[in-house]
């Protein structure tokens, strides 16, 4: 029997790849089930990002291999938003990489980094592909914790205690996933003084900063950060275009160059329709995101409502596409998750998934919506 790599040995299967073959399988047999559990926007993208799309297919060259750094048009428009944004400045030539979305940047900022036995700091509730990937590379994830009552934010003081020998890489990630929670200008220094101080590589995963959020920030505005910190960003929930799988990584040249050496032998750039629409997309008024904003806030008040009819409790000081609701005393996450799905139909995400400081924590995704949450909200 062939066997498979020791590296899967202690990876499994995406949470939601398999948990979704569950619910499909119950909307099979008739069960009139509502989907909360995935951050898939559901709104339509900007138009005019639609119709460049559309008008590039008949361009010369446009169905051809493209740059692997992605067309100067796109750097320049990235770089643009940055500024605009963010108050960044960013070099389109050297310091802004485009990708075929930011999870293919988790994969390639670490095979360019880490070497097997090499550690990486990984956030206690947080994305889970963080540690996947590590593991995939063999290399060691050494989880930090993030507790409510410390706003979701790392303990210095614990960090500093860790045996960091080998650690090469940080990941964070706010607004935080799944909690919501923001990050102040003080824990944006700090990390910057502590990646410095350990020679570990800090990198801001900042998918989220626009959903009902006033104030986006990067991490690249604070000082020095760019001699120790890389930034991944997304289209995919600022603009709708999850399904159209264009990212970004952004921080000076001799980091951004180690990753353009990875991604050039792993794909043959991106598609050039694609890149047409995203540079329409990333010159959207500030209209557009308070259009955005308007519909999200609206479908999170009705999920407070759903929140409260489970007997949850949540912080309505946050921000990001997720409400995160604290159980009852004694309750499991994924025990409850599963008797909400039996009973109500209602798919909602174990705050486990997410490590193992998510227990008594679930997970509703705003993807959905009014009539539908009022619907979930009927139920219970």
């Amino acid at each position: 029997m062939i066997e498979v790599a020791k590296r899967l040995q202690n990876v499994e299967e995406y949470y939601f790849s398999k948990k979704l073959r569950e619910v499909a399988l119950l909307k099979s047999q008739g069960k009139p089930i509502i989907n909360l559990g995935i951050g898939s926007p559901d709104l339509e993208p900007p138009f005019k990002a639609s119709m460049l799309l559309q008008d590039s297919l008949v361009e010369e060259k446009a169905h051809q291999y493209q740059s692997y750094q992605g067309l100067l048009e796109l750097r320049t428009a990235i770089s643009n938003f940055y500024k605009n944004h963010y108050q960044v400045n960013l070099s389109p030539q050297t310091e802004v990489l485009p990708l075929l979305g930011s999870k293919e940047g988790i994969m390639h900022i670490s095979m360019a980094f880490l070497n097997k036995g090499d550690k990486v700091l990984i956030p206690n509730p947080g994305y889970p592909t963080y540690a996947s990937v590590t593991q995939l590379l063999e290399a060691k994830p050494v989880y930090y914790d993030l507790k409510e009552e410390n706003n979701w934010e790392p303990d210095f003081v614990a960090l500093e205690r860790l045996n960091l020998k080998r650690v090469k890489i940080m990941w964070i990630n706010y607004p935080h996933m799944p909690t919501g929670a923001n990050a102040t200008n003080k824990f944006y220094d700090k990390v910057i003084a502590f990646g410095k101080r350990h020679n570990i590589l800090i990198v801001n995963d900042n998918p989220y900063s626009f959903i009902l959020n006033d104030k986006p920030i990067s991490i690249l505005r604070y000082k020095d950060a760019k001699d120790v910190c890389l930034e991944l960003n997304s289209l995919s929930k600022t603009f709708n275009m999850a399904g159209w799988r264009v990212g970004m990584l952004m921080g000076n040249y001799d980091f951004v160059d180690a990753v353009l050496r990875v991604k050039s032998n792993m794909d043959s750039g991106m598609f050039y329709g694609i890149q047409k629409g995203a540079i329409e997309a990333l010159k959207c008024s500030e209209m557009w995101f308070k259009s955005l904003n308007s519909v999200y806030q609206k479908r999170r008040e009705l999920v407070w409502k759903l929140a409260k009819g489970l007997n949850c409790t949540y912080d309505e000081h946050v921000s990001g596409l997720f409400v995160w609701a604290k159980l009852p005393a004694h309750l499991k996450s994924e025990e409850f998750t599963d008797l909400v799905l039996k009973e109500h139909s209602i798919f909602i995400t174990p705050g486990t998934v997410f490590g193992s400081n998510g227990e008594g924590y679930v997970r509703f995704s705003l993807c959905a919506s009014e009539e539908i949450i009022e619907e979930a909200v009927a139920r219970v």
